[in-house]
């Protein structure tokens, strides 16, 4: 069997790692043919990643312009703790304030635990100027550098 394939994480165990992880690194085209990455909070929804931005910013110029993306998840600070998932597929902007309002709702009780009472017009007011970006996976690599068990 080859090193790569004893590496590779199941989809389960992939599943798992994109719900736990609280960051993702997002990578658009932009005008020039370069990759612009950077970090966004997400959720994981029936398979696709699902994040917001604001409607005028360079990741929504870039995506509208080029819908091919890159999403990198990973943790490890020693070669025999790397563990990641690299998805690559196509972004979707979906320009619905409920949905946006939705999306915000979840990254937010994903990064802080819970919701404080009334934040639902402020995440109204925030979803108002954002687009949700929506990334359906077409093509999925993983590692996980523990499965080695110390043997590279």
């Amino acid at each position: 069997m080859s090193r790569r394939n004893i590496i590779q994480l199941t989809p389960d165990e992939q599943r798992q790692f994109l719900e736990e992880r609280k960051t993702i690194i997002l990578s658009t085209i932009d005008h020039r043919g370069y990759p612009h990455a950077v970090p966004m909070w997400y959720v994981v929804e029936d398979g696709a990643v699902l994040m917001t931005t604001y409607a005028r910013s360079q990741k929504t110029a870039n995506i509208d312009r080029n819908p091919k993306v890159a999403l990198l998840v990973e943790s490890g600070v020693t070669y025999e703790t790397l563990k990641g998932v690299l998805l690559r597929g196509r972004a979707e902007l979906v320009r619905d304030v409920d949905v946006c309002t939705r999306v915000l709702t979840r990254v937010h009780e994903k990064m802080t635990g819970s919701l404080q009472p009334g934040i639902d017009e402020a995440m109204k007011a925030q979803a108002r100027k954002r687009v949700v970006i929506k990334v359906t996976p077409e093509r999925v690599s993983s590692w996980d550098h523990r499965k080695l068990g110390g043997v590279y």
